[in-house]
């Protein structure tokens, strides 16, 4: 059976989250404090771990790169007061995210031996001069080579698969960057400030990369204006 260590000093909200995980068919275990959830995870690693960064003995973030370091691929949903899974949040949310970070932890499966691998197809991105390959992790503008690293080819193939919507900066630390990381919504910020001067014609008046104030980013391969409601 699936298991979920919550690591979380407040009564109230372990019973809360005792009775979102049991409901869902998960094996639930306990720390009130991050020593004693660190022994925990090294006695029996869990499928998942839920973590609050504020706890006594043993901080939060601390206890996280401990967790990695002992079991790199168990995913760590983490419960917080300011980012991430916010305090006090949604349980389907919660849930919905527990259960899409363990998918994301578990390994590939592995083809049958003897068959004939094949070819992988290329996923590319095209919009204005820019060519992108994110098989090959290859860059092109107007024919020539652009150095990206490995994040920001993360970032622009998740803005690849939803053009036009509004995603949050909090919906892309979760899914490009991960809990483990712990950025700061600064961090996004930055990132599409490099992608607009690697990729934009005119960095100071974005037409791919917008932004929509108060809420996140949009990319529009199409190259359409920004609007007065989104666009720097």
């Amino acid at each position: 059976m699936d298991s979920v260590l919550i690591v979380e000093d407040s009564r109230a909200m372990q019973r809360t989250l005792q009775r979102l995980f049991e409901a869902d068919g998960l094996q639930v275990r306990f720390a009130s404090d991050g020593v004693a959830g660190l022994e925990s995870f090294q006695k029996q690693t869990p499928s998942v771990v839920v973590l609050d960064l504020k706890l006594p003995r043993m901080p939060g973030k601390e206890l996280c790169r401990a967790f990695k370091s002992h079991a790199p691929s168990v995913p760590v949903v983490v419960l917080s007061a300011d980012d991430y899974v916010t305090k006090p949040f949604s349980p389907k949310e919660l849930l919905a995210r527990v259960r899409r970070a363990m998918r994301r932890g578990q390994p590939a499966t592995e083809g049958v031996t003897g068959q004939a691998k094949e070819t992988p197809r290329h996923e590319t991105l095209k919009f204005g001069d820019v060519q992108i390959d994110f098989t090959s992790m290859e860059a092109l503008r107007s024919g020539e080579s652009l150095a990206l690293t490995a994040q920001e080819f993360k970032l622009l193939r998740f803005f690849a698969r939803s053009p036009g919507r509004v995603i949050s900066r909090e919906e892309l630390l979760n899914e490009v960057w991960g809990y483990e990381n712990y950025p700061t919504t600064r961090t996004v910020d930055n990132h599409i400030l490099r992608l607009r001067q690697k990729f934009e014609p005119d960095p100071a008046k974005p037409q791919y990369f917008l932004t929509v104030h108060g809420v996140g980013y949009k990319f529009t391969p199409s190259g359409l204006p920004a609007s007065p409601a989104a666009g720097e």
